[in-house]
């Protein structure tokens, strides 16, 4: 790993796992990156430190060599393109940064002092973000300076694979801002998805539900985990591989979706099961989806036999990618 003249465009403050995941991602994508520690450690902390963090970047890409995504030499490349900083040599790095990413423990004590010093050392153009996952962007943005360019990241891990990045705004996120993040992260091969200050963001706030049904399921005996994860790859997951979930309301059906929750209200769990509000309004207007015309989509105009098999397309893509898909059999003669 080297430390070229000029300071580098993108910095991650907090070198734990997420610090480097987003490393990487920079890295693979040919971009020089630093990863800073804003801890004052001793000479021996920070050199084990440091030791540990280059060991997991190239262990990953390692990792990413041996499935034959890249060779050797292409991670010793990659590698080198991340710049470790020690709280020291923090300042001259940061200045230099137009896009920084906030990844130190997830506690406001820690988050303040983190901003302190960003707010102190960041240029005035710079775009800061945090990649917390628990903490509201609007409780962070009373942190920053400059808070019309500051908003939440939240990445998947790990974060040098999975594509999606949540951006959560806060009412004082300029749009120009935005969308210079967006384009960032689309320029390194990233799909950057948008809310507004939600707990959970999009991502966690559906999977938790999902996850905490499969533990209970369990639970009660419904099934095993090995069934519950068969089911969950082949059939759960990979239809929302092939379709969103609100795409695939309306696909099917909000009537589905209405009929399907009040009868687990009625036999699991009431709360849990509960058609939202606005399922109701939408099976009392009529919006049913693709089969009425609108629902959550407005397919007035669409050509509804082009986009069934462009549905159907995704869906054996996905056959095909988990090895599935099996051509049709010949008939048997008796």
């Amino acid at each position: 790993m080297v430390n070229e003249a000029a300071p580098a465009r993108f910095a991650a403050v907090g070198a734990g796992r997420m610090g480097r995941g987003i490393a990487i991602a920079f890295a693979y994508a040919g971009h020089r990156i630093a990863l800073i520690d804003l801890r004052t450690r001793s000479e021996e902390a920070w050199q084990r430190l440091r030791s540990e963090a280059q060991a997991e970047i190239e262990g990953s890409l390692a990792g990413l060599a041996q499935l034959g995504v890249l060779d050797a030499d292409q991670a010793r490349s990659i590698a080198a393109r991340v710049e470790l900083v020690p709280a020291a040599d923090a300042p001259g790095a940061l200045a230099g940064a137009e896009l920084v990413f906030e990844g130190v423990p997830e506690t406001m004590e820690a988050k303040r002092e983190a901003f302190a010093q960003l707010n102190r050392h960041c240029s005035a153009g710079a775009i800061l973000t945090s990649t917390t996952s628990s903490i509201l962007v609007t409780q962070l943005a009373a942190l920053v300076k400059k808070p019309e360019r500051f908003l939440n990241m939240h990445w998947l891990n790990p974060a040098y694979v999975i594509p999606v990045v949540e951006l959560s705004t806060h009412p004082a996120t300029d749009a120009a801002v935005l969308a210079r993040t967006k384009a960032l992260m689309e320029q390194i091969g990233k799909l950057p998805v948008v809310c507004g200050p939600t707990p959970g963001y999009i991502v966690p706030r559906l999977q938790a539900l999902v996850m905490n049904e499969a533990a209970r399921m369990v639970e009660e005996g419904a099934a095993t985990a090995e069934e519950i994860d068969k089911a969950t790859r082949y059939g759960l997951g990979l239809r929302f591989a092939a379709l969103g979930v609100v795409e695939f309301i309306d696909f099917g059906g909000a009537d589905i979706l209405h009929h399907a929750s009040r009868e687990m209200s009625a036999s699991i769990d009431p709360a849990r099961y509960a058609a939202p509000a606005v399922l109701d309004r939408m099976m009392a207007e009529g919006r049913l989806g693709l089969k009425s015309g609108s629902g959550f989509y407005d397919y007035d105009g669409r050509d509804v036999g082009a986009y069934r098999r462009d549905v159907l397309a995704r869906t054996l893509g996905m056959l095909r990618h988990a090895g599935l898909w099996r051509p049709p059999a010949h008939e048997t003669l008796p």
